[in-house]
């Protein structure tokens, strides 16, 4: 479903995939070849959310924000199933396991790799290409090249998908 809201409609580039169950409401924009997979929740009805380009939003997350304190994700993000990002920075190439909660003010640094299940507090900085994991999340450790190619093929796997579910529906 996709809706306005107080006048506000969002603004879905024409090559992403937005599944039939998702909901999408409100003051969102969402860049090229992105993609926000079912029982997902974007929800723009208090403050902006900006979702970029090659950004995919996995299964049954939940996107949100408190007053002014956008959601921001840059591009090439990927954000794992049942994740919630309420009012959050998340920088370029950056992951987000599964289950995790990203919470208002937290940034995650470029090319950064949230464990699953992770919990980031309000305000919590992340630094670029580490490995924070935990509830609170710590950095554990700095990314290595296997890390890197596995974040790649997680983002490569997941545009390719986007676009076949796309084709697939204009098919039917």
């Amino acid at each position: 479903m996709i809706c306005e809201y107080k006048g506000k409609h969002p603004q879905i580039d024409s090559t992403a995939y937005i599944a039939e169950d998702a909901v999408v409401t409100g003051d969102v924009a969402i860049g090229s070849y992105a993609s926000i997979w079912f029982k997902t929740v974007v929800r723009g009805d208090v403050a902006p959310v900006k979702i970029g380009s090659e950004v995919n939003i996995q299964d049954l997350s939940m996107l949100h924000q408190s007053p002014n304190q956008p959601l921001i994700i840059e591009d090439g993000v990927t954000v794992g199933h049942q994740v919630t990002l309420h009012s959050a920075h998340i920088k370029r190439d950056a992951l987000i396991g599964m289950g995790s909660l990203i919470l208002d003010g937290a940034e995650i640094g470029e090319q950064a790799f949230i464990g699953a299940g992770s919990l980031v507090p309000p305000g919590k900085v992340i630094p670029p290409r580490t490995l924070a994991f935990g509830r609170p999340a710590k950095v554990v450790r700095k990314l290595n090249e296997e890390d890197y190619k596995e974040l790649d093929r997680i983002l490569t796997t997941y545009v390719e998908k986007g676009q076949i579910y796309k084709q697939l529906r204009q098919e039917s």
